[in-house]
């Protein structure tokens, strides 16, 4: 059956070159192993790898893997960092290098467009940019320069992606405060915090009832929801209990978690079929971090071909094919 894989990251030259000069608190770093590594001051965030680059290599890669089509975006740190033009410049480059990328490869490639969120016209200005030239969804980080996605300044882009209806993928980066949780070993700001960043911002969604405001969202929390799946009994206990004249929801917050839309990459059969027994195989899209370093092709692939045949088309394909709408 076809493939969709829908998280799956792109970089530029030219992308790296500009993060290097005018990074600000991020910065290139040499890691033992000799490998380039961005870092968010000394803490680690992403390991640039020769499949970030090379679109022909993904192609043999994808091949491979027997995944069809990719729909790209750009990692942490995002566009997230610089003054405002340099931050424009950093998304317009991102977003030239793969509206081009779909021109030379159109049955494969689709993509996500970058927004410099910190400055709301121009993200607008930006977005409107992107979907002229072929996006078909907007990534964006769990948190924006330590600010919650439902801080008031973003609400001028929420509402152009409402009215769109474009699905929204929420991809974690660096936590707020991870310098002072002694995150910098054992990439324990990858296993740790990015599922922490990942929770904090879709449980910051659903307590402020921003489902309700943005009826016509589709978000996509990344790496299986983080430990969403998980908490869904403490969600829920917790509003029982909460001060009514605070509570913000129309729902339970279970029921928002089957609104939301995951992806597959869990690294473990169990987890997958977990979040599954949470929200329902048809909020459950394919995924494979390609080409980070703890990329899953292999194991995606495995952990979807277990599940019974109708669930495992739905993830693999025909999920994504109702919310992209390809």
């Amino acid at each position: 059956m076809p493939v969709i894989d829908v998280h799956t990251h792109m970089f530029t030259q030219k992308f790296m070159d500009l993060l290097k000069a005018q990074g600000g608190i991020y910065n290139l770093q040499t890691r033992p192993d000799g490998q380039v590594e961005i870092f968010r001051h000394d803490t680690p965030v992403a390991i640039p790898q020769k499949g970030h680059f090379d679109y022909a290599l993904r192609m043999r890669d994808m091949d491979a893997a027997q995944i069809d089509m990719a729909i790209v975006s750009l990692t942490c740190p995002n566009v997230y960092w610089g003054i405002e033009e340099v931050s424009c410049e950093a998304a317009r480059e991102s977003n030239g290098s793969m509206a081009a990328a779909q021109k030379t490869y159109p049955d494969r490639i689709r993509w996500f467009t970058s927004l410099p969120w910190e400055y709301p016209r121009r993200a607008v200005e930006e977005l409107q940019r992107s979907c002229d030239a072929g996006a078909i969804g907007v990534m964006v980080l769990a948190n924006i320069a330590g600010r919650s996605l439902t801080d008031p300044l973003f609400a001028p882009i929420w509402e152009a992606i409402d009215r769109r209806a474009l699905p929204v993928l929420v991809h974690p980066t660096d936590l707020p405060g991870i310098d002072q949780m002694d995150m910098k070993k054992y990439d324990l700001s990858w296993s740790v915090g990015f599922i922490a960043d990942t929770t904090l911002a879709f449980t910051r969604i659903i307590f402020d009832g921003f489902l309700d405001v943005y009826p016509n969202l589709k978000l996509i929390a990344s790496h299986g929801g983080g430990a969403l799946p998980y908490l869904v009994g403490r969600f829920d206990k917790g509003d029982e209990v909460e001060i009514p004249s605070r509570r913000r929801m129309k729902a339970r917050p279970s029921d928002y978690l089957k609104r939301i839309w995951y992806d597959c990459i869990t690294y473990h059969p169990a987890a997958l079929q977990f979040l599954i027994s949470v929200v329902g195989a048809d909020r459950v899209l394919f995924g494979t971090d390609y080409p980070h370093q703890v990329h899953d092709m292999k194991g995606s692939m495995a952990n979807t071909a277990a599940l019974p045949a109708e669930q495992c088309q739905a993830i693999r394909e025909g999920n994504a094919r109702r919310i992209f709408r390809i």
